[in-house]
């Protein structure tokens, strides 16, 4: 089973952007982290990190090709108004789960809105680094219930 995680816009900046919300944990543990509890579960995590819209797009593209079983989004500030990654994701025919490190619903209210919410399988947000695992535990469930 493969799993797509998708880190968007200022992702890389994870561990000097504004720790009060994101922590000090880099975009590189948080893969770290993934990758181990892939292996727990099975399963094999690619991760992705772009500030560029359209090479996320194109990367979406790509895992409809390379059939990936589920996929992984905190997409950043574009969760809030990026309608051609909305569309890229509707292309898709697994599972797809948003997170967020912050409570995406107690911070300034353009947050409140996302655009792939009713695509995705759920959105998990302000469990800060835990938020990753739920979702990739959430999404390796929903992927495994899909195949039988």
């Amino acid at each position: 089973m493969k799993v797509l995680m998708l880190h968007g816009i200022n992702h890389n900046m994870f561990g000097k952007r504004d720790p009060k919300q994101y922590g000090t944990i880099t975009l590189d543990e948080i893969d770290a982290r993934l990758r181990e509890l892939g292996q727990e579960l099975g399963v094999a995590v690619e991760s992705f990190q772009t500030n560029h819209e359209g090479e996320m797009v194109e990367r979406i593209h790509q895992a409809y090709f390379d059939q990936i079983d589920a996929v992984l989004i905190n997409a950043g500030a574009w969760t809030h108004y990026s309608y051609g990654i909305r569309d890229a994701l509707a292309i898709l025919t697994c599972p797809i789960v948003e997170l967020h490190m912050s409570n995406i619903h107690a911070r300034e209210e353009f947050r409140h809105h996302s655009v792939f919410a009713e695509i995705a399988q759920g959105q998990i947000s302000g469990f800060g680094v835990d938020s990753y695992l739920i979702a990739l535990r959430t999404a390796v469930s929903h992927a495994k219930a899909g195949r039988s």
